[in-house]
């Protein structure tokens, strides 16, 4: 209790300039996650993550992707329904083993780059490319692109890329009771939509997007009793037929109006308090960056205990 009241007051007496700070640059210079218990805090693109743990870069059926953003973190319950995914896949729908691209930051909240959410630790998003049957090199894994199967926006699949396979994983991640949307580009919920058969309630939670024309995104319900805030649950019916035509007129491709101005960036202060106690805790012992993980699992040396860009951001005293 005494820790927590003296975070609190520590966290007032922020100096104004760091407290106005954007929070991208706040979480996105946290290299290591927070020594707190395990939570998701507030929603899925305005919030972020404490007791983080990571992927490890291998496992039998999986393969993490784009090591040097330090970006394959997440909650527990994220991490176990990768690796039974990769696992169930492989033994049961001919899918090789994932390649995972990013996850979350390892304190969560919002990144510099490329997501609006992956804010709380239960988004992921899984390469619709399958696993080599060998080990990549770390460069590699940063210079390799994922096959698309899809051009960008509502086009058909790619039937040369295309495989039943990447139906039945899709409907595995969707089948998992912990699940609560799949994104997907409007050509593969087509796809599925053709071929899914009679099976057809795990269609509801594969809602088409812009993009992931490369790879699909899965994100996890917010558990019970935790400090996030839950989708609101899809439409009825599984998203074939009128409610798909939308994705395939004009209407979503249409300009968006030209703002007056830009929107601000997020600070730490549009996000739930809780969020300056995550980013104030001490990292948990003994964990390491994406990339030195990998190079300890390839027998490099030991690398340098990683920096604490933190402190120098948001003014805590050593």
């Amino acid at each position: 209790m005494l820790r927590f009241l003296l975070i609190l007051a520590m966290l007032a007496a922020l100096p104004a300039a760091a407290k106005d700070k954007p929070a991208n640059e706040l979480f996105g210079a946290a290299q290591l996650p927070a020594q707190l218990p395990p939570e998701p805090i507030g929603f899925y693109s305005r919030g972020c993550m404490a007791g983080g743990v990571a992927l490890p870069p291998d496992g039998a059926h999986w393969q993490a992707m784009r090591l040097s953003r330090n970006r394959q973190w997440g909650l527990p319950i994220l991490v176990d329904f990768l690796q039974n995914l990769a696992r169930d896949a492989a033994a049961q729908d001919g899918w090789p083993g994932l390649l995972v691209g990013d996850m979350a930051q390892p304190r969560g909240g919002p990144m510099l780059s490329g997501h609006a959410s992956h804010q709380t630790g239960l988004d992921a998003d899984i390469w619709l490319t399958p696993m080599p049957n060998r080990r990549l090199s770390a460069r590699e894994r940063e210079d390799i692109s994922a096959v698309p199967v899809v051009e960008p926006g509502p086009h058909e699949v790619h039937d040369e890329i295309w495989t039943p396979a990447h139906g039945r994983l899709i409907r595995r991640a969707a089948l998992d009771g912990r699940v609560e949307r799949i994104f997907v580009a409007p050509g593969i919920k087509k796809k599925l939509c053709e071929t899914a058969g009679s099976d057809r309630g795990w269609l509801k939670k594969v809602r088409p997007y812009y993009g992931h024309n490369y790879h699909f995104h899965v994100r996890l319900s917010c558990p019970p009793g935790a400090p996030c805030r839950a989708q609101d649950p899809p439409p009825a019916g599984d998203g074939c037929g009128d409610n798909l035509d939308y994705w395939f007129s004009a209407e979503p491709y249409k300009p968006a109006p030209k703002p007056a101005k830009p929107a601000p960036p997020v600070t730490l202060a549009d996000l739930p308090k809780a969020c300056r106690t995550v980013l104030e805790a001490d990292a948990q012992p003994g964990t390491r960056t994406m990339q030195d993980a990998f190079a300890a699992s390839r027998g490099a040396a030991a690398p340098p205990a990683a920096a604490d860009p933190i402190s120098d951001l948001i003014g805590r005293q050593p």
